[in-house]
């Protein structure tokens, strides 16, 4: 087995994106890099495109020359640990600090996401009180400042969907309990559900609904989940494999083996089938957010 081919590519995948951003910010070519960590440059692109695990140690020395702050050097020689996990849950507070979000760089390098969610609006089609009452609700000793800093954060990443280079197409299925539980009272909710609307007229964007009348279907049984997929190469070969993530309390779970992918894909599939049309569920979501504001 090629060297670093074991478990799942996501966390070496995230490092050498990480790594790389450093290196192009810093200003220095990889023939330069190389040159000061006395490596060759087969190695550098080996590392930036995830081809290979490495040491914390590696990593450190990484970070000295690319002038990293102590946090994200940190953070990154952390994630080093996990590039050599046979599967990978990041627990939070973990090896890797809180806060150092792995799941933004998957997102932003997507092509296509399709995203189940059976309790909450996703976080890219949240609106700020929305978002803020969540947020307070899950980070309950957290003082304002920093309930702030991430309801922005959330908030900045969801440029993603309107950005003018190659947005990426968005398929979004939605429970209807998402849509009926009074997340932050009925003011905010009927703010949040007209964003759906106003998101699912995006081009890139598209938002159906599960109602409660179809019964039992393959959502009920995953839960909540995302699949992440890249862009091709020139001759059609995948960037990247697709990668499934779930959001969990204690842990982010990142799947990337072909038949754990292709379970979820079916598992979509099947929730997309249950669902109901665009327009159909606009008309619910239309309704549901008329019974928050006259409610």
């Amino acid at each position: 087995m090629p060297e670093g081919r074991s478990g799942s590519t996501v966390p070496r995948r995230q490092l050498g994106r990480y790594l790389r951003d450093l290196r192009n910010r810093s200003r220095l070519t990889v023939r330069a890099a190389a040159r000061r960590l006395e490596w060759s440059e087969a190695k550098m692109w080996r590392i930036e495109t995830g081809q290979t695990s490495l040491r914390s140690l590696d990593v450190e020395a990484m970070c000295k020359v690319y002038g990293a702050p102590a946090d994200l050097t940190e953070a990154l020689m952390g994630l080093a640990k996990e590039t050599k996990a046979r599967g990978w849950w990041h627990a939070y507070g973990d090896v890797i600090p809180e806060g150092f979000d792995l799941f933004i760089g998957l997102e932003e390098a997507a092509s296509k996401i399709a995203w189940y969610e059976s309790e909450l609006v996703p976080g890219l089609l949240q609106t700020e009180d929305y978002s803020r009452a969540i947020m307070r609700a899950h980070n309950p000793h957290d003082d304002d400042d920093e309930i702030e800093r991430r309801v922005h954060l959330r908030s900045a990443r969801q440029v993603l969907l309107t950005r003018v280079t190659d947005p990426p197409i968005f398929d979004v299925a939605l429970n209807e309990a998402v849509l009926r539980r009074p997340i932050g009272g009925g003011k905010v909710m009927a703010g949040q559900l007209t964003h759906l609307l106003e998101m699912s007229e995006l081009p890139n964007v598209t938002i159906k609904v599960v109602p409660f009348n179809a019964g039992l279907h393959l959502g009920v049984l995953t839960g909540s989940f995302g699949i992440l997929r890249f862009p091709l190469n020139g001759d059609g070969s995948e960037t990247e494999p697709p990668t499934v993530y779930a959001d969990g309390f204690t842990g982010d779970l990142y799947l990337d083996k072909p038949n754990e992918v292709e379970r979820y894909d079916a598992a979509f599939t099947n929730i997309q089938e249950t669902a109901l049309s665009e327009q159909a569920s606009k008309q619910l979501i239309s309704e549901v957010a008329g019974s928050y504001e006259h409610g």
